[in-house]
């Protein structure tokens, strides 16, 4: 994800950078320091902002973006109120104060993955994480952190109560999959669609994207053709376990663009290895003499999926971008 720090006083701009160099250290990638502070500041490396700090928050909260506040609490709860809207799809929201002793995730703890971002933070300040998420506190069952963690799709947010107040309660938490439906109402279910009681459903991923596509392709492009090439194949951004790829386009701008805004993993293979995939492919001998593989987009997808999955949407191509979509069988959506 794409971490923005918002200080507004010297101290905080001193503080992002020290949490940049310590992420240096570690290989971590650095958080975009923005200071919306009067006082001067020097800090290298900080952007000093002249519009509304309102303003950049609206623009700000976005899909693949963490938000970090150094200061005090109520300026990110302020901040943050109006664009907060959904607890699946908001930004990770994170408070630290101007000494760096306590980090505080304040918005999307579990699905958005703010909780483990403040204990990243927290290590390298050598500060105190303070976790107020129910489930952390009690050491119970998070369903959410759960499904996140396991690819697996919420279906129904409004549940997730329900289950986390059983755990909250000390009672036990009772969990099916499909191919194995208990004789009895279970709290949690991973299916496709069951017509057996539950309380929540978690639904598997089951297509992979396989993404090929020239250097240095543009973000909002690949982004429209992306879901242009779902809409054909009939499935949501949520449906997607992947985005696959060869290792030598794991970086491109644009495929780590898909990854953050849909919070997706990419997963990359060299070119051995996809040479290795059987089946019949839309090969290109110019993509081979240039990556070393006769097609990129549905080998990788094929790779993720299992040789026996469905190829649901051969390779689509546009302007140097190629798309290939793949479908798990059933068996496989559960190792």
């Amino acid at each position: 994800m794409n971490k923005l720090a918002i200080c507004f006083h010297p101290k905080g701009a001193k503080l992002i950078e020290k949490i940049n160099q310590k992420a240096a250290e570690r290989g971590i990638d650095p958080a975009k320091g923005f200071y919306f502070g009067s006082l001067p500041v020097d800090t290298e490396g900080i952007t000093v902002c002249d519009r509304s700090l309102a303003e950049f928050v609206e623009e700000s909260f976005q899909p693949g973006n963490a938000l970090i506040f150094i200061g005090a609490a109520g300026i990110a709860v302020r901040a943050v109120s109006a664009a907060a809207k959904d607890k699946l799809s908001d930004s990770p929201v994170i408070v630290i104060d101007d000494e760096g002793r306590f980090v505080i995730p304040i918005l999307s703890g579990h699905a958005g993955g703010g909780n483990k971002l403040a204990a990243v933070l927290a290590d390298l300040l050598d500060a105190i994480p303070v976790i107020t998420t129910a489930t952390d506190v009690n050491e119970s069952f998070s369903v959410d952190s759960f499904a996140a963690e396991r690819r697996l799709t919420i279906t129904d947010k409004d549940r997730i109560k329900q289950v986390s107040l059983k755990a909250l309660s000390e009672k036990k938490i009772t969990l099916s999959i499909q191919d194995f439906p208990p004789t009895k109402p279970v709290d949690v279910m991973i299916a496709d669609e069951t017509d057996r009681e539950y309380t929540l459903l978690l639904r598997p991923k089951r297509y992979t994207v396989g993404i090929g596509m020239k250097k240095g392709k543009d973000a909002k492009e690949t982004e429209g053709f992306f879901l242009e090439c779902l809409q054909r194949a009939g499935i949501k951004t949520e449906d997607v376990y992947g985005i696959c790829t060869i290792d030598l386009k794991e970086e491109e701008p644009a495929i780590l663009h898909l990854r953050n805004k849909f919070r997706i993993p990419v997963i990359s293979f060299d070119a051995e290895l996809l040479k290795k995939v059987t089946g019949t492919f839309n090969g290109s001998s110019f993509v081979e003499q240039t990556v070393g593989v006769d097609n990129v987009c549905e080998r990788a997808a094929m790779a993720v999926a299992g040789t026996d999955a469905q190829m649901v949407l051969p390779k689509q191509k546009q302007d140097g971008i190629t798309i290939a979509i793949a479908k798990m069988k059933k068996t496989a959506m559960y190792l």
